[in-house]
């Protein structure tokens, strides 16, 4: 049987050699429980809030991109390879998701990074893995800004990082179909537009405000909050004045729930709409008053397909103790993207990994022209870095459970 090898050649460059035999033993099983046989380890690195108040959110991104290494090991997807998952805490920290990107720099075997969770995270560790040529691959940012450029509402493109992609759709979306629901489906017309000041926040309502104007609704009322604020009762008083039959929040649910709660108790009896960062089973449990607020969220559910119904079966005979969550299956499809990046690199190479320098610039050039059904529909990105499966869906909170109201096809 042949062998392979990974050696340490001078200096600090790893040297990877694939065998190309097919009866050679290769790793299987649980990913992160180290290589076996003759396989090769590579490691994708894992970045999301593992602790904090998101991180029922996180791990389900972790226990998802450690699903796909052990398919990818148990299948032999890539010959000679063995995939491991190593999965680092950013409790949704921008200043530990940059830490974090300088852990997995230093690890050579690491090519590619799935996560983060948070847009906000994305910009402190993006940039310092892109300087080392790492692809990334996010299951859940929506911050336009992290592929169109800082300029992108006012008309003007440019990708920032080559490196980084994601497969779910952004606010340049998710907002405007918000604006769109609410007006014409739910037929309100005067929202009071609140958001966290977080990246994902203002994005949101950056491009809901605009759309909900144009068609005929009209903005009563803006405020920022801080995302730890816990005291809403100025701002319950000021949306009630307002005359507003609906709030429209841009944040996460850890705020959106207690703001829903208290504008409810000051009897501001409306609807509080927000995307997905709100669309959580933990904003339905600490939030009593959710009855009728409303969320939409990036994709479909996983139980609307076959696929994401074999995903969903696969996930509970893994055995992870916490739910997959509304980003599992876009995890699980963003770490699919680098195993095939991989793939396609070994295949390019003769069965080879190049040396690791060059095996990390081949991957997010690899990832470029990649196209292939995931658990989430068509996995593929357009000259941003953007998925070109753009699809939302509308949820409301009935009998304290979210229901889905309406899915379609969004438009950009």
């Amino acid at each position: 049987m042949g062998a392979a090898l990974a050696v340490l050649a001078t200096g600090s460059v790893l040297t990877w050699s694939l065998t190309r035999d097919d009866d050679a033993p290769h790793g299987g099983g649980a990913a992160g429980n180290g290589a076996a046989g003759s396989a090769v380890t590579v490691v994708i690195g894992v970045d999301a809030p593992l602790t904090g108040g998101l991180s029922s959110m996180g791990v389900g991104v972790k226990n998802s991109a450690d699903l796909a290494a052990r398919t990818a090991n148990e299948t032999r997807h890539v010959p000679g390879v063995h995939f491991e998952i190593k999965a680092l805490d950013d409790g949704a920290d921008p200043a530990k998701g940059e830490a974090n990107a300088a852990r997995f720099v230093s690890d050579e075997k690491v090519l590619g990074v799935v996560g983060p969770l948070n847009s906000g995270v994305a910009k402190t560790l993006v940039a310092p893995l892109a300087r080392a040529n790492m692809a990334v691959v996010s299951p859940s940012n929506t911050d336009p800004v992290l592929t169109l450029g800082p300029d992108w509402a006012a008309g003007t493109k440019s990708r920032p990082y080559s490196t980084y992609f994601r497969t779910v759709a952004t606010d340049v979306v998710q907002g405007p179909f918000a604006a769109r629901y609410l007006h014409g489906g739910a037929k309100k017309t005067k929202v009071y537009v609140v958001d966290d000041a977080s990246a994902h926040g203002t994005a949101l309502t950056s491009g809901f405000t605009p759309e909900f104007a144009k068609l005929g609704g009209t903005v009563v009322g803006t405020e920022q909050v801080d995302p730890a604020e816990r005291a809403f009762a100025g701002l319950a008083t000021r949306v009630r004045s307002s005359g507003a039959d609906a709030v429209y929040f841009g944040g996460y649910y850890d705020t959106a729930a207690v703001l829903s709660q208290q504008l409810k108790q000051a009897g501001v009896d409306v609807p509080l709409m927000g995307g997905d960062g709100i669309f959580d089973q933990q904003y339905l449990t600490t939030n009593p008053k959710a009855e009728g607020d409303l969320a939409t969220n990036i994709g479909v559910a996983a139980e609307e397909s076959a696929a994401g119904q074999d995903f969903l079966t696969r996930y509970r005979k893994a055995g992870y103790p916490e739910a997959a969550g509304w980003y599992g299956p876009y995890a699980y499809d963003a770490t699919w993207t680098l195993i095939e990046a991989v793939k396609a690199v070994v295949t390019a190479n003769g069965g080879t990994l190049p040396p690791a320098p060059d095996t990390r610039a081949k991957v997010p050039q690899a990832v470029t022209g990649l196209a292939f059904d995931g658990v989430t529909g068509r996995v593929a990105f357009d000259g941003d870095g953007d998925t070109v499966n753009r699809r939302l869906t509308v949820y409301t909170v009935k009998d304290g459970k979210w229901a889905m109201v309406t899915s379609g096809p969004a438009t950009r």
